[in-house]
């Protein structure tokens, strides 16, 4: 892996975990449109880079939302402290995102592994995006209707049920499919359950720091194999540049779905999808 290469999966990274279009599917299709053939994704090396990016990734979320995360971690303490649930937002919200990560958790720890395995090849990825960009499509068709025909209303988080916050969970566990957005994926299933778009980002976002920290976490010990070594320089770079592009794309989405929708990551997803499916079944990319 070329310090260039490096850089450019850094910052691929960290804009595509935080933007609706799938990093990992990203991280498949960039490299075998652009001929990349010397990058082994399941060599040890290149799993601990992909690591470091991870820990620079969830970082950056760390840093963006320190303020909220102190205090919904003060309010869980306090609230087991006490013994039982009060009506304070931050443990309300802290205690949903608790429930939303007990599916994302479990089914990432049983199916990443052979998912990974079937899927990791990029015409699955391209039809994944695909897929990616029409349930962005169908999420927002959906929400409209719910508003004209239920006349349902929008709710802040800490309203959000427990049945609510499950649901959210187990979409982002949908992002085990390469091509299929962490962040998409779970703002549909948050617009669903009648969060607005800059709550529905949020609460993805804020759900996502833990996920993407344990799975970095429980995979350091591939930092210290020897065949690791290697790519120590890369690994440096590529964790500050995806922390710093994920830092700057999270700032940028929350003022974003404060007046704007997912569409167009929808056509995005769509058309790359489609030509990417196509540079595939034509054998162009591999």
């Amino acid at each position: 892996m070329t310090l260039f290469q490096a850089l450019a999966l850094a910052l691929l990274q960290g804009v595509s975990e935080l933007f609706p279009v799938s990093s990992l599917g990203h991280t498949i299709l960039v490299p075998a449109v652009l001929g990349w053939h010397n990058l082994d994704r399941s060599s040890v090396s290149f799993l601990a880079f992909v690591v470091v990016l991870h820990l620079g990734t969830a970082l950056a979320l760390v840093v963006f939302y320190r303020a909220e995360w102190y205090a919904i971690v003060r309010a869980l303490v306090a609230s087991v402290v006490r013994g039982r649930l009060s009506a304070d937002r931050d443990e309300r919200i802290g205690w949903r995102l608790v429930v939303a990560t007990i599916p994302v958790g479990l089914l990432g720890l049983i199916f990443e592994a052979p998912v990974r395995r079937l899927f990791g090849s990029p015409a699955p990825a391209a039809f994944f995006l695909m897929i990616n960009g029409l349930v962005m499509f169908a999420g927002e068709a959906l929400r409209r209707h719910q508003r004209r025909s239920a006349g349902r209303e929008d709710k802040p988080i800490e309203r959000l049920s427990y049945a609510g916050s499950l649901a959210v969970g187990a979409a982002q566990a949908l992002a085990l499919l390469p091509g299929i957005s962490r962040s998409g994926i779970s703002m549909v299933a948050g617009l669903l359950c009648d969060l607005d778009h800059e709550d529905a980002a949020r609460f993805s976002f804020l759900l996502a720091t833990p996920v993407i920290l344990a799975a970095a976490l429980l995979e350091i010990p591939r930092l210290f194999v020897p065949a690791a070594h290697v790519v120590l320089l890369q690994a440096i770079v590529g964790g500050i540049a995806a922390g710093v592009a994920a830092y700057l794309s999270v700032a940028f989405l929350t003022r974003y779905f404060r007046s704007n929708d997912l569409r167009p990551f929808g056509w995005y997803c769509v058309i790359v999808g489609a030509i990417c499916l196509i540079l595939a079944r034509e054998g162009m990319i591999t």
